[in-house]
């Protein structure tokens, strides 16, 4: 059994609505055949879901890949910021951004070493009695 099936029936408004980020049964609708972004989401939804979905992805993306070039508005604004490969991009996806380190640098300190195993610092005994 194909696991993609047509669930929705998705038309234009006749006038624009604002998007509302907030609304949980809310729906982005993607057209890989005229948006080269939206067939970069597609294949990164394939290489993160179940087989038999993921699968059934590839077939529809070798399809879009094998046929004519489509470009609606959007892809046309989209084909030259578009990337080809994840060589380009930094970490979780951040485009062309630059990103800060994830840790900085430690600066150097007049802590005494760590003992080899240990993740705590050597401590000094104190000398003297214990309080009670």
């Amino acid at each position: 059994m194909s696991e993609l099936t047509r669930r929705y029936v998705v038309m234009a408004l006749a006038t624009a609505a604002p998007f509302d980020p907030a609304d949980r049964e809310g729906v982005f609708v993607l057209k890989p055949w005229k948006d080269p972004a939206a067939l970069r989401a597609l294949a990164t939804y394939r290489d993160h879901c179940y087989p038999e979905l993921a699968r059934d992805l590839d077939a529809w993306i070798r399809a879009i890949q094998a046929g004519p070039t489509m470009r609606g508005d959007v892809g046309r604004r989209n084909e030259p910021h578009v990337r080809k490969g994840h060589a380009a991009r930094g970490p979780r996806g951040a485009g062309g951004r630059p990103t800060a380190p994830s840790h900085p640098q430690a600066k150097p300190t007049s802590r005494p070493p760590q003992q080899k195993g240990s993740r705590h610092p050597v401590r000094r005994k104190r000398r003297g009695r214990r309080r009670r």
